[in-house]
This record gives structure tokens, C-alpha cells and sequence, in this order.
């Protein structure tokens, strides 16, 4: 009876750590509380992409520095780095570490090539922040291109322009932040899920630096197309 009991408390005690052990793993998704002002935006997410061609899983880690910088880093599902993305003032480039190389070009060009649509970066932070509420005269007329529903609390949950369309298929609890988005185009369709994320974090020196570049060689959308399939 005695040995009946003890297992009885300790398989009580197991269950109490499981669910400490749960709860915690939970509250990881927020990394930060999040602020009054975002001023910069940091985690990592999953990537899934099918197309005629087939599909696709990555994971990448993110850095956004509102309004105008951004780094996204790829790697495949075992931790391989495939790529980085670095946006900023200096323009948009998509750079191959492994083989130093990279290719320069338009800031939804370089998004594109990540996502398989193309999107700004105020229309990245959008999706992440779930807030649309662009102050740049310029900025407010692309914003202008978009159809939005929302929810009962006031959340973008659809939203639409021309032939892309992305709906939030679960938020962050109790809060406007997407947790899973899920995208589709005529060329593509796609889920991105964030593993996690967090607000106002210090950023790194040189996060978003490309003085790297210039012992890389640069080349044509063509040519860094060719050496990835190789």
C-alpha cells in the first residue's frame, strides 16, 4: 500500500512539472512584454512555400528596426545557413555567406525572393505588428492598394491586394500579433508561423552592416539562381 501511495506522489509530482514545464515553454513565444512604441522587432519563425514546382520548409530569424532596416537570416530545417537578407539605407541585397556572393536590387525584388510576392518592408512589419497605420504620404497610397477585414476586436484577420491575399489563421493570446499567417498567390501559397518574438531588445553592432560585402563577389539574380540549384 505504502509503495502504491509513493508512486501515487510521485506521478502527482511528475504531472505538477509537466505542467510547469508546458506553461513556460508557452510564455517563450513572447520574449519582451510588448511596448507602447515598437521600435524594433526580433524572433524567429518557420517558412513553408508550395508551388508548381513543389514546396519548401525553412526557418529564419528576424531583426526589424522601424521604419527603414531589416535582417532575415535562412537556414534550412537542420540549421544550414541558405541565405540573409540586410535592408536598409545603404538598399536591399540578398547575400549566400557559403559562397560569397550576393545580388543587389529593389527592396520588394529582394522580399520577393524570400516570400515568393512581392511586399515593402512597411508591408512586412505590417504583417508582424498587425498594425497598418503608415504616416509617409507615399507610403498611405500603397497602403490605399489593400482591402482589410477584421475581427470583433478590431484585428486585421484578411487582407487583399490584387491577386495576393493572406488571412491570420491564429494570433498571439489577447493580443494583435500574428502568430500563423497564411498567404497565397497565383505563383504560390505559404505559411509563416513565429516560433518567437520580442520588442525594444538592444541591437547588436553592425546588425545591419554591409561592409562584409566587399570581400563577396556580386552578381546577377540569374547567376546566384544557378549556384543555389547547383
Amino acid at each position: 500500500m505504502k509503495n502504491i501511495v509513493a508512486l501515487g506522489v510521485r506521478m502527482t509530482g511528475l504531472f505538477l512539472c509537466l505542467i510547469v514545464l508546458f506553461s513556460c515553454g508557452g510564455s517563450k513565444l513572447l520574449l519582451t512584454p510588448i511596448p507602447p512604441h515598437i521600435e524594433s522587432m526580433e524572433g524567429h519563425a518557420s517558412l513553408r512555400i508550395k508551388n508548381e514546382e513543389g514546396s519548401a520548409k525553412s526557418k529564419f530569424s528576424f531583426l526589424f528596426h522601424l521604419p527603414s532596416q531589416c535582417r532575415i537570416e535562412v537556414s534550412d530545417f537542420i540549421g544550414r545557413t541558405l541565405y540573409h537578407i540586410i535592408i536598409s539605407e545603404a538598399g536591399a541585397f540578398f547575400v549566400v555567406p557559403s559562397k560569397q556572393i550576393f545580388w543587389q536590387g529593389k527592396e520588394e525584388e529582394i522580399v520577393s525572393r524570400f516570400l515568393g510576392f512581392r511586399l515593402n518592408l512597411n508591408e512586412m512589419i505590417s504583417l508582424l505588428k498587425g498594425e497598418w497605420d503608415w504616416e509617409n504620404e507615399e507610403d498611405k497610397v500603397r497602403l490605399d492598394e489593400w482591402l482589410f477585414e477584421r475581427d470583433n476586436q478590431g484585428r486585421v484577420i484578411i487582407g487583399r491586394r490584387e491577386d495576393l491575399w493572406f488571412y491570420v489563421e491564429e494570433f498571439i493570446v489577447n493580443t494583435p500579433l500574428a502568430r500563423t499567417i497564411v498567404f497565397k498567390h497565383p505563383l504560390n501559397e505559404g505559411r509563416v508561423k513565429i516560433l518567437n518574438i520580442g520588442f525594444n531588445i538592444p541591437i547588436r553592432e553592425g546588425a545591419f552592416s554591409i561592409a562584409s560585402l566587399k570581400h563577396f563577389q556580386q552578381k546577377t539574380w540569374a547567376e546566384i539562381e544557378a549556384l543555389l540549384q547547383k
